[in-house]
């Protein structure tokens, strides 16, 4: 099937392949879909039976379906707490969520544009920045604005933020919520302090990943990604 310029090849199989909640992890998370309205298509979604992948709330363990079930802005546990001793309310608009497709693959809902596109691929990876810099010098990527050479003082800005950020969840502070990691037990969403930062890149985002606790995405839900070229000899051979 096809999806804007995207391709999606779907191979028939003799059993169902393992996902991250069924087998070890590999280096593919999940894919991200842009949708004019994502909280009416999880409104749709739902009504079509499909199954949500939803996401920690607060302390009180409440589970929800769109980031803007949560307060705005994507606040701590503590934070929600405060807020909501304040009588602030969820928007209740837009926002991301995850839903499972077939044989168990996430896929991001994100509210983003004014038609239903394939946005990206999201990976693990251990040292996300030279996977970047690897990506852009083989394959083409492009960094977005900001993030790249000519960004240096913008990305020392955000890493130092980010290092911050990881520091406050290794000594147990909240993390910001709604939660994002796939629980195994529940198939809904388990705290942040096992993959603390959280570095992206627009098409092709990147988040660490132990490199050892990954296995090859080979006969998995997902077995690999793909890149067209105008010349395949050249690229071959260069």
């Amino acid at each position: 099937m096809k999806t804007g310029n995207v391709y999606i090849l779907f191979t028939k199989v003799a059993s169902t392949p393992q996902n991250e909640l069924t087998g070890p992890q590999t280096s593919v998370w999940h894919f991200g879909w842009n949708t004019p309205n994502s909280r009416q298509y999880d409104e749709k979604f739902r009504a079509m039976g499909l199954q949500i992948a939803q996401m920690w709330d607060a302390l009180d363990g409440k589970l929800v379906d769109m980031s803007s079930d949560v307060l705005p802005g994507l606040p701590t546990q503590e934070q929600i707490l405060e807020m909501r001793a304040k009588g602030t309310k969820p928007t209740l608009e837009g926002g991301f969520g995850y839903l499972r497709g077939p044989d168990g693959a996430m896929i991001e809902n994100a509210q983003a544009g004014t038609a239903e596109r394939f946005n990206h691929v999201h990976m693990y990876h251990e040292h996300p920045n030279c996977a970047m810099d690897w990506y852009a010098q083989h394959l083409g990527a492009q960094r977005p604005q900001g993030r790249g050479r000519g960004g240096r003082r913008r990305h020392r800005w955000r890493r130092r933020l980010r290092d911050a950020a990881v520091a406050r969840l290794r000594r147990g502070r909240p993390s910001p919520r709604p939660d994002l990691f796939a629980s195994r037990q529940a198939g809904d969403l388990r705290p942040r302090r096992q993959q603390a930062r959280r570095p992206t890149m627009s098409r092709l985002r990147s988040v660490p990943g132990p490199a050892a606790a990954l296995v090859s995405t080979r006969g998995k839900i997902v077995d690999h990604w793909a890149v067209s070229t105008a010349d395949l000899s050249a690229t071959v051979t260069r």
